[in-house]
C-alpha cells in the first residue's frame, strides 16, 4: 500500500511548514513528512519553501540575508493569519525533537536551486546522525549535484532526484547515478512510467497529491509514497 506524506505538514489546512502543520499530520497518521531547508545569514537550518518570507509571512526580506532571531520576529501563518496565532519559522532541530521517537519517514528537501548554501548538506548530515536518524530520512533537491553530494557525504541516507519535466527513463537515469529515489510531479505518471522506474529499482515518491481519483490511481499502480497537503484526508481515501 502506498504511503501517505504530509506535503509541508497538513499545508492545506494549517499554515505550510510550521510546527504546528508537523504536529497536525503527526496526529493524522502520517507515514512521512516533507519539507524544504534554507540556511539562515548565522547559518541555522530553517524550514520554508521559498528563498524569501514574502508569501509566507507576515514580514518581507531573503532567508539567507537574515539570522534567526530576525526570522523569529515574524509570524509565517500565511494566509491563515489570525486563525492559529503566531506561528514562528521552525529549524530543524525542532522538527527533528517532535519525531525523533516517532517511525516516520522524514523527506528533506534542500533549497539549492537558487542559491546553493555551501555547507548546508553536511550540515544537515550531522545533525541527522545526531538525532540517530539516518534510516528515516530521505534528501532531495532539484540540484541533483546537491543530491550526489549528499549521497557522496552520506552513503547510508537514502536520496531521490526531484524533477519538473517529464523525462523518459528517468529511472534509469536515477539508478544510474546510485540515487534510490524519484521524486517525480504526479502528473507526469502514467503506469508505463510507474513501471519504468520500479523497473530500474527506484522508489516513486510523488507530489503533490490533493485529490482521491489521483490518490487511488497511483496507488493502484504501486506508487511507493504520496505526498499531498491534505494527509489526513488522503488517508481515509486510501483505506
Amino acid at each position: 500500500m502506498s504511503k501517505v506524506f504530509g506535503h509541508r505538514g497538513c499545508s492545506g489546512t494549517y499554515p505550510e511548514n510550521t510546527m504546528l502543520s508537523f504536529r497536525k499530520a503527526v496526529e493524522a497518521g502520517v507515514d512521512g513528512m516533507e519539507f524544504d531547508l534554507h540556511l539562515t545569514k548565522d547559518n541555522r537550518m530553517v524550514i520554508i519553501h521559498d528563498e524569501t518570507i514574502d508569501r509566507t509571512s507576515n514580514g518581507s526580506g531573503t532567508v539567507r540575508d537574515m539570522t534567526l532571531e530576525e526570522l523569529r520576529q515574524y509570524d509565517f501563518s500565511a494566509s491563515f493569519a489570525g486563525k492559529y496565532g503566531f506561528c514562528p519559522i521552525p529549524t530543524l532541530e525542532e522538527y527533528f525533537d517532535l519525531v525523533k521517537d516517532l517511525p516516520l519517514v522524514t523527506n528533506i528537501e534542500l533549497k539549492t536551486g537558487v542559491w546553493e548554501y555551501p555547507g548546508i548538506e553536511q550540515a544537515a548530515i550531522d545533525m541527522i546522525r545526531a538525532y540517530h536518524l539516518e534510516d528515516r530520512i530521505i534528501f532531495s533537491s532539484f540540484n541533483h549535484t546537491t543530491v550526489e553530494r549528499c549521497k557522496q557525504l552520506a552513503p547510508d541516507i537514502k536520496c531521490g532526484f526531484l524533477t519538473e519535466n517529464w523525462p523518459w527513463g528517468y529511472g534509469a537515469y536515477t539508478a544510474a547515478h546510485g540515487i534510490e529515489c524519484c521524486h517525480p510531479p504526479l502528473r507526469m505518471l502514467t503506469e508505463k512510467t510507474v513501471q519504468e522506474m520500479h523497473g530500474a529499482g527506484c522508489e516513486i515518491n510523488t507530489w503533490t497529491v490533493n485529490t482521491e481519483e489521483d490518490a487511488r490511481q497511483l496507488a493502484a499502480w504501486g506508487v511507493d509514497a504520496l505526498i499531498g497537503n491534505y494527509p489526513e484526508k488522503m488517508i481515509e481515501w486510501l483505506k
